[in-house]
């Protein structure tokens, strides 16, 4: 049997940390990181043989759970026509139909045109230079803590890996690209008017998560993007939203789904990736078709991809998207609450003072006294957390055979795959982990 340890030790060697994205090296929380194996419903299995009890679920494309038997098969039949054509398929326009019927709400649909890409940082890298494109424009907002993926204009200040490995930015950004980003402490809506007020003429958009989850959850105040979209439009700005993460993974139609029927707004652009891949490479960017119609080869926006849309990742999505129904997030949704409140349950019984964060189905938690009563509001708030906290609680959950995700700042994921059984092995091993944590030293 080949260990955790000696597969790292050859990692480290021929690869970069050991590790092909930043998170996965266990930075935060320390110790070697765990090799997955395999995975099937509500586990994944390592290296060594062990079984887990996942609540990380590929970082939220497994939404109906890992491997499921459809999904898997509507894949091998793709795979058995062969794997890749550099030309259009049936496949695509049948999944981007699937998603401009889904995003609707109170019979408004912001999705007209969809753009299929490979992955979430691509998707919300074109939404940008579509919409300097159609405005004629070069400056972008973005909010502190949001995570849009790694190019060079999106990392200031960007949560997630970043967050957790206390970067404020990347090297090999320069002070040009980086002079065209505006970043603003989030739920601030004096910072949004401040900020067109002095540059309004030159901003192009707004880009902004759904709801940020790359710094632990912060679910925007009630209608916060209701107000970013008036106020880019009232300033011949584009709003990109950005659901790369909660496009239909909180539910049918995302975030955007279930906000815009309390707090009306309609989004420029919108990016997905995730679940719409079902687990496989798999991106969109969409929007109205009056921009959307400036990418090439109808615009001069140039965009291209020899893999975008590649067969077996169109037909993982299609499989995934067309199970993903009402019971489905009803499983899911049931699955979250359970979890998160059991977890704070046992925090609170062990002695530790936290916060719950919620957004759908997506939960985290913060750390301290002062999230008692009042949730992290923005990315300075989030990091005052006692951070030392999660290491103790992750790997007592994982030695109990449950993964976490390895940062405080990352979101809980569940799926609809689990069942009671899961369900009760988390439950089990929470009050030991809450123990652990309460026990832990700055």
């Amino acid at each position: 049997m080949t260990t955790h340890s000696a597969l790292f030790d050859l990692s480290l060697h021929n690869i970069p940390g050991g590790v092909n994205s930043p998170v996965r090296a266990f930075g935060s929380v320390g110790g070697t990181p765990i090799f997955i194996d395999s995975a099937n419903g509500p586990y994944v299995t390592d290296a060594e043989g062990r079984r887990y009890v996942d609540l990380v679920a590929s970082w939220g494309p497994a939404l109906l759970g890992h491997a499921h038997p459809t999904v898997v098969e509507a894949v091998q039949r793709a795979a058995s026509r062969g794997l890749s054509f550099g030309a259009p398929t049936a496949g695509e326009a049948e999944l981007a139909q699937l998603v401009i019927d889904r995003v609707e709400c109170n019979g408004v649909r912001p999705v007209e045109r969809l753009r299929l890409v490979s992955t979430g940082t691509e998707a919300t890298m074109t939404a940008i230079r579509l919409a300097r494109g159609f405005t004629g424009r070069d400056l972008l907002v973005k909010f502190a803590g949001h995570y849009h993926g790694h190019s060079d204009g999106l990392l200031a200040a960007a949560g997630s890996g970043l967050a957790t490995l206390a970067l404020p930015g990347s090297a090999g950004v320069t002070e040009a690209t980086a002079s065209q980003t505006v970043v603003l402490p989030y739920n601030d809506r004096n910072a949004i008017t401040r900020a067109f007020a002095e540059f309004g003429d030159r901003i192009a958009a707004i880009i902004t998560e759904a709801v940020p989850a790359n710094m632990g959850i912060v679910p925007p105040e009630p209608g916060f993007n209701t107000f970013l979209a008036r106020t880019a439009h009232e300033n011949g700005a584009l709003l990109i939203l950005d659901e790369v993460l909660t496009g239909f993974r909180v539910g049918p139609a995302g975030w955007w789904g279930l906000e815009a029927a309390e707090h009306p707004y309609v989004p420029d652009l919108i990016t997905f990736g995730k679940v719409i891949g079902g687990g496989m490479p798999l991106a969109a960017l969409g929007g109205r078709a009056e921009v959307m119609n400036f990418l090439a080869p109808v615009g001069p926006v140039y965009q291209a991809g020899t893999l975008s849309g590649n067969p077996l990742a169109v037909a993982a999505g299609i499989a995934t998207l067309t199970l993903a129904d009402a019971e489905a997030y009803r499983r899911v949704d049931h699955s979250a609450a359970v979890v998160s409140e059991a977890a704070s349950k046992a925090l609170g019984a062990a002695g530790v003072a936290h916060g719950v964060q919620r957004a759908g189905s997506l939960f985290s938690f913060a750390f301290g006294e002062r999230y008692a009563d009042a949730p992290p509001r923005n990315y300075d708030e989030v990091q005052a957390q006692e951070t030392w906290r999660y290491p103790p609680f992750f790997h007592a959950m994982l030695g109990a055979g449950v993964s976490l995700p390895p940062s405080v700042f990352e979101a809980w994921f569940l799926t609809a795959a689990h069942d009671a059984e899961a369900l009760d092995a988390v439950l089990a091993a929470l009050p030991a982990a809450a123990r652990a944590a309460a026990e832990a030293h700055a």
